[in-house]
C-alpha cells in the first residue's frame, strides 16, 4: 500500500494534533515496513508552517519520501484547496491519504482518512477565534461530504462527528484512541528553581480558553487561602489565544510568588515536570482526548481531571474528577491530594490506567482503516465546490 500522510503540524513548536501525526507516522512506519509512505511537510489549506523545512525532519528511512509541493502559502493552499481536485502525480500517487490538520482536499483516485480530533469549535465557539472556528468547520464539513473513513480520537469525538453531521454513514466512522508518546525513561531537565523548592501542582496544555486557567487559578487561590503552606502551581505550555491578559488576571488574584508560568516546554522538560510534581491538574472544559492526562499518568502523576467529554475514557476509574465549571470543586480537589497517603494511592491507579493504552494498537487500527477504505466502495461525488459559510473579514 502506498499511504499519503499529513505531517504539516509536527514542527519543532508542535502541540497536540502534530504530537499525534508525528507519533502515529512513525509506529506505522516501524510497524508497516512493506507499506510506501509519501510524507506530507505542507498540506491543505487551513495550516501553514512558515518555517517547515527547518522544523520538520526528514528521516533516512527506505519506504519514506517527503514531499513540500509549494514554497509559498498562497501557492500550497491553492495547490491543495483545488475545487477539481489534487493533482495526485505531485504527491507519490497515493493509495489513501491521511488528513490530520482539519482540512479536506479533494482527491481524484486515492482514498481519504480523515482525522476527528474533536468539536470544540462547534460545541464551545466562545473558545476559539471566528477565522478558527470557520477553518476548522469547513475542513469538517468537507470531510463529512469526502472522507472514505474518518478515525475519531475517542468515542466521544465520534459520537459528536456524527451528531452534527448525521448525513456521513456512521460504519465508517471508527475510532483509535491514542497512546502515550512520552517514555517514562529518557532525558530529564529539572526546571530552576522548582528543582530545590517544594512540591509543586502541575497543569500542561496550550494557553486557551479551553484548558479552563481561569477557573483552575480561581480554585487555586481558595486552595491558597486555605493552606499554610501552599505548594506553588507550574502553567507548561504555549501560547494559544484569548489568554493574552493572563499575567495581569494573576496579579489581580495577588497569586503571582506561587506561580511559575515556563510556556512552551521541551519533552525532557516536560518528562522531569510529570515525574516531580505532587499532582496534576487537568480541569479542561473539552477535549477530544487529552493526551496530557494520559502522559501524566504513565508518568506516575496523581492526576485530577474534568468529567466532561472525552475525559473519562481515559482517566477510567483511576483519577479524580472535578466539575471543570465550578471552582470550589477544583479547590477541594487540591486540598484532598494534600493528604499523601491518598495521593500515593492515586499514583498507583493511575500507573494501571495508562498501560490500556499504546500507539502500537493506534496504529493498528489506523492501518486497518486504511485497508478497509480501499475495499469500500468510494464515497467520491462529481468533483464540485462544496457548500460553505460565508467566509468572515480576517
Amino acid at each position: 500500500m502506498k499511504i499519503g500522510f499529513d505531517l504539516s503540524q509536527t514542527g519543532s513548536r508542535r502541540a497536540g494534533c502534530g504530537f499525534y501525526a508525528d507519533t502515529l507516522m512513525h509506529h506505522l512506519v516501524a510497524q508497516y515496513p512493506s507499506d510506501q509512505f509519501c510524507l506530507y511537510k505542507t498540506f491543505g489549506n487551513t495550516y501553514w508552517d512558515p518555517d517547515y523545512r527547518q522544523r520538520i525532519p526528514t528521516s533516512a528511512v527506505d519506504n519514506c519520501q517527503y514531499f513540500a509541493v509549494a514554497r509559498q502559502r498562497d501557492d500550497s493552499f491553492s495547490f491543495w484547496g483545488n475545487p477539481q481536485g489534487v493533482d495526485e502525480v505531485k504527491i507519490g500517487l497515493p493509495d489513501v491519504v491521511h488528513a490530520n490538520n482539519f482540512s479536506s482536499p479533494r482527491l481524484r483516485q486515492a482514498r481519504l482518512i480523515y482525522t476527528v480530533y474533536d468539536l470544540s469549535f462547534i460545541d464551545l465557539p466562545g473558545c476559539t477565534t471566528e477565522e478558527n472556528r470557520y477553518l476548522c468547520f469547513n475542513g469538517m464539513f468537507d470531510a463529512s461530504l469526502w472522507a472514505d473513513i474518518v478515525v475519531a480520537i475517542s468515542h466521544y469525538s465520534r459520537q459528536r462527528f456524527l451528531d452534527n453531521f448525521p448525513h456521513f454513514p456512521a460504519e465508517r466512522a471508527l475510532v483509535a484512541h491514542l497512546g502515550n508518546r512520552l517514555a517514562a525513561s529518557g532525558p530529564e531537565t529539572p526546571v530552576l528553581p522548582l528543582s530545590s523548592e517544594q512540591p509543586f501542582f502541575l497543569a500542561v496544555g496550550t494557553l486557551e480558553p479551553r484548558k479552563n486557567l481561569r477557573r483552575l487559578l480561581g480554585a487555586y487561590q481558595r486552595y491558597v487561602t486555605a493552606t499554610p503552606l501552599p505548594k506553588p502551581l507550574v502553567l507548561a505550555g504555549g501560547e494559544g489565544w484569548l489568554e493574552g491578559d493572563l499575567k495581569t488576571y494573576i496579579e489581580a488574584l495577588q497569586i503571582q510568588p506561587y506561580i511559575h508560568v515556563l510556556g512552551y516546554v521541551s519533552d525532557a522538560t516536560l518528562r522531569w515536570l510529570y515525574k516531580h510534581c505532587w499532582a496534576f491538574i487537568y480541569p479542561s472544559l473539552y477535549e477530544g482526548f487529552g493526551l496530557p492526562v494520559l502522559e501524566a499518568m504513565a508518568a506516575g502523576a496523581a492526576t485530577i481531571t474534568s468529567n466532561v467529554t472525552s475525559l473519562p475514557e481515559v482517566g477510567g476509574e483511576a483519577v479524580y474528577y472535578v466539575n471543570p465549571l465550578d471552582e470550589a470543586s477544583i479547590a477541594a480537589a487540591l486540598q484532598w491530594v494534600e493528604d499523601d497517603n491518598q495521593r500515593q494511592a492515586l499514583q498507583e491507579l493511575c500507573q494501571r490506567q495508562a498501560q490500556q493504552f499504546s500507539w502500537e494498537t493506534t496504529a493498528k487500527i489506523v492501518h486497518q482503516a486504511y485497508e478497509q477504505a480501499l475495499a469500500l466502495p468510494s464515497r467520491r461525488r462529481s468533483v464540485q465546490p462544496s457548500l460553505r459559510v460565508q467566509e468572515p473579514a480576517l
